[in-house]
């Protein structure tokens, strides 16, 4: 029985349903998935099995032109996920079509092109547009860039789906697999259960703040009666930003708590006793240790 296994890197602009797509494949929530642009900051990787093959999905930063240190290391992130990967899928939304970051995207494909590694294109929320919609956009892509495979897909219905993890369990190459049977991520829990905190504080506060904060778990103690205490520390830049965080008599930070756990438990398997504090930093867009608690190089977010 010959065993495939290799990299996958999901690609494209913020908000094209990377994540959504991630979690559909693996069938379990490893990478944080809102509304918010710009929420997956570091390459989370989601392990799915396919027949005899084992796809390690790289999900990626939204590829975007980045302003600040934080955003410079999210696209390095991006484009290194995607240099390392066996195939590369091109996901693009169907109904904003060919936009200025897409056309972005695929000039810097072919620049970037490496030996041997095949392109699929993806186009995702197909059920917004109408077919003859969809008929021009994939020859308007398929004539911009040379893909692999074109597939029509709706992460978040599941439609397409099955077809383009049938696909990529193929085109991987052959090798043993690279995780245990029953792994489906390979970040570290800790960062996944910062991750999911820090997808609740997004889902719960709309301004612009979310860009501003990071989360990180600071202890984790498995228990004798089989559950976890861990103790995380929401990093915000000014006091201001701290108030909005633990909101009127600390209901935010209780609610954000309550989901956060929830989902841990589900995650785990197990009970959780989750622990938030909520710290002023200002500076921590600039401290390289943060960055490396992400999963991102600090180095990468020079101009």
């Amino acid at each position: 029985m010959t065993t495939r296994a290799g990299f996958v890197a999901l690609i494209g602009e913020p908000n094209a349903g990377k994540s959504t797509l991630t979690n559909r494949m693996v069938g379990a929530k490893v990478s944080i998935v809102t509304h918010k642009v710009q929420t997956t900051r570091t390459r989370i990787r989601g392990v799915a099995i396919e027949g005899e093959s084992q796809i390690v999905f790289v999900d990626t930063p939204g590829l975007f032109r980045p302003r600040r240190r934080l955003d410079r290391a999210m696209v390095a992130a991006a484009w290194g996920g995607a240099a390392d990967a066996d195939v590369v899928v091109l996901l693009i939304e169907a109904h904003r079509g060919m936009t200025e970051g897409v056309q972005a995207i695929i000039d810097s494909l072919k620049e970037r092109e490496t030996a041997g590694q095949k392109v699929a294109l993806a186009i995702n929320k197909i059920d917004r547009v109408k077919s003859e919609v969809l008929l021009q956009l994939t020859a308007k892509l398929s004539e911009a860039y040379d893909f692999a495979e074109v597939f029509m897909i709706s992460a978040e219905k599941g439609h397409g789906v099955d077809d383009l993890r049938k696909w990529l369990a193929k085109e991987l190459p052959e090798g043993p697999w690279l995780y245990p049977e029953d792994q489906i991520a390979d970040l570290p829990l800790r960062m996944i259960a910062a991750e999911m905190t820090r997808e609740k504080l997004t889902l719960r506060l709309h301004q612009e703040l979310p860009y501003q904060l990071t989360v990180e778990t600071e202890a984790w103690e498995n228990r004798k009666d089989g559950s976890a205490k861990i103790d995380q520390i929401v990093y915000v830049m000014r006091d201001g930003h701290k108030g909005i965080v633990l909101g009127n008599r600390g209901e935010t930070i209780k609610a954000v708590g309550k989901a956060a756990r929830e989902d841990l438990e589900e995650f785990l398997g197990h009970r959780v006793h989750l622990f938030l504090q909520v710290k002023v930093r200002p500076g921590w867009l600039e401290e390289s240790e943060r960055y490396d608690e992400m999963g991102l190089d600090f180095k990468d977010g020079n101009a």
